[in-house]
């Protein structure tokens, strides 16, 4: 059957798009194809919101089938962190067939060249999208985000990270020429002459192990840098954040078989409730690229086990915070008021750890006492939530059990600062929803370094006092290199503080913000721009997205032939 998508047209189509993700990808610009506003949808074919809605509502309670093959199987039993049953089933899959028919179309497609293979992944990218308010409620429903971060998170940043792994692939793939002619010069014999063709050729089938709080912004980054560098791609979801990522692979299925190509090279598995079948896929001989978020634990075991991939974790780390001074109290109090409730704190990169001199700190407002600042930053923080229907769109809701259990015992850890409170969503009364917590400990008691030298994923925040900026460094160095750090942020009005933090984050790679007070905060990053973790230091062993992260998806294979 001829294919209803040209590669001519989606060159056409796509490519203006793809040298502009380039061009950004240089300059670290600002640049986005993606509107982030909800009403830049409804026109040339995207869903505005009210279509978008009406999708996802359609979607709910019924079979979602992708026509994959090895079928043999339907798993439901998603709830949404809001209370509602999703009730949509997805096709469980026979791996001994899905696998096989999986591995059948990377030939053709490995032949499509780098270019083809890069627009039809952004003719993925904008059907996905055209339908961003259907997706953003799907990933409302599954992380518990509140819409609008759903929305824009779930939505047009993920799409970024997508497209900027792309473009990431596709310089990676044409660095090398595609031929070259070869010539030795051997004096006054005839040289030695040689054509030599240079390939990138996929490693096989890489495997996406998806996550809870964000599946599609985590997800497509590996989705993406695999199928843009030739290889199919199965997707593990996490199973209470299996739809967002089940209607990704929809779509792409969909044009790959437009454009001419096998729609298995991009697959589901969905598992059964306590199945495990990550550890099943992992080390399958298959599976030559996995990329996950998650665990430290799990990320740990598949560095260790899947010894016949390449493995790119996400994993725990222990953000931290130094307040050192201020030449902007109230900014500095505003910005972290609202970097601690962003999504309940369930985000990868919120600070946990603030480091705070216990003689306190200088400001433009005077002086300011260990005990102020953290009394000043709970009133900030509960200034910001304070309005129930404010708190409900920033907070959105606790994504699972064990979050909610983690903020209840955080309390009795130490001094609370911030006590949380129980908040109800008219909108969604099953929802769980709760204000974050902050508790004081002394960054010298060995029974309270036990709890702020973990990771307490959630709205759970620790006021650590330090005797001196000298002390605060180096408990900054110890956490970063024996826990990792996503993110490292720091307040100072003093260049020698700020050349010290900067030095400690430079030799133990971690991702820096200095002086955060208006409308960027340091769990913010964004594409085409911002590094998401560095790859080095225990949280990431990667970064998103850098060359290293797509480079090594495929390898050159070089043909040599007698000129």
């Amino acid at each position: 059957m001829a294919a209803e998508l040209t590669t001519h047209d989606l060159i056409a189509r796509h490519r203006p798009t793809l040298d502009q993700a380039l061009e950004a990808i240089r300059t670290r610009a600002y640049w986005s194809p993606h509107p982030e506003h909800p009403k830049a949808y409804g026109e040339h074919g995207s869903l505005d919101a009210a279509a978008g809605k009406a999708a996802f509502d359609a979607l709910l309670g019924t079979r979602l089938d992708l026509g994959q093959p090895g079928t043999d199987g339907w798993v439901d039993g998603e709830v949404s962190p809001y209370g509602i049953e999703l009730g949509v089933s997805y096709p469980h899959a026979d791996i001994d067939v899905l696998l096989p028919a999986m591995k059948a179309g990377q030939r053709a497609w490995r032949d499509a060249g780098a270019e083809t293979r890069a627009v039809v992944c952004l003719e993925i990218l904008k059907r996905i999208s055209d339908r961003t308010h259907e997706f953003a409620h799907a990933v409302m429903h599954t992380s518990g985000q509140a819409f609008m971060m759903a929305l824009q998170a779930g939505g047009p940043h993920a799409q970024d990270r997508g497209l900027e792994a792309v473009a990431y692939a596709y310089v990676e793939q044409v660095r090398t020429p595609d031929t070259a002619e070869w010539t030795k010069p051997q004096g006054k014999r005839d040289p030695l002459a040689l054509t030599k063709q240079f390939t990138p050729v996929p490693r096989g089938i890489g495997l996406v192990i998806g996550c809870n709080t964000f599946p599609t912004w985590n997800g497509y980054p590996g989705l993406f840098a695999s199928l843009a560098t030739g290889n199919a791609v199965l997707v593990k979801p996490h199973p209470r954040a299996v739809l967002p990522l089940a209607l990704t692979v929809r779509i792409a299925r969909d044009v790959l078989a437009e454009a001419g190509y096998d729609p298995n090279l991009v697959a589901l598995a969905a598992e059964h409730p306590g199945e495990g079948v990550a550890k099943t896929l992992a080390t399958r001989p298959e599976i030559r690229i996995i990329d996950y978020t998650g665990s430290t634990s799990f990320g740990d075991w598949l560095e260790a086990n899947a010894r016949q991939a390449q493995v790119y974790t996400e994993k725990a780390g222990v953000n931290t915070v130094i307040v050192e001074s201020t030449d902007d109290y109230k900014g500095m109090l505003s910005n972290l008021a609202f970097s601690l409730s962003l999504y309940s704190g369930q985000m990868c990169t919120t600070p946990q750890n603030l480091l705070i001199p216990r003689e306190g700190i200088r400001t433009d407002e005077g002086p300011k006492t260990f005990d102020e600042v953290t009394a000043d930053l709970a009133r900030a923080v509960d200034g910001l939530l304070g309005d129930d229907a404010r708190a409900n769109a920033l907070l959105g809701a606790i994504v699972n059990p064990d979050v909610k259990a983690r903020l209840e015992a955080a309390a009795g850890l130490g001094e609370v600062a911030l006590a949380s409170r129980e908040i109800s969503n008219p909108e969604f009364p099953g929802a769980v929803v709760r204000t974050p917590v902050m508790v004081k400990l002394d960054g010298a008691k060995p029974d309270d370094e036990a709890a702020y030298m973990s990771e307490c994923f959630g709205p759970v925040s620790f006021a650590v006092a330090v005797d001196s900026v000298a002390d605060a460094l180096e408990l900054l160095r110890r956490t970063i290199r024996e826990k990792g750090a996503m993110t490292v942020g720091a307040y100072t009005s003093d260049a020698e503080v700020e050349r010290a933090v900067e030095e400690v984050c430079l030799e133990e790679a971690a991702q820096l913000s200095l002086n955060l007070t208006g409308g960027v905060y340091v769990n913010q990053t964004a594409a085409f721009s911002d590094f998401h973790g560095s790859g080095g230091n225990p949280a990431a062993n990667a970064a998103l997205t850098d060359g290293a992260f797509v480079a090594n998806r495929f390898r050159v294979v070089e043909v040599r032939r007698q000129a």
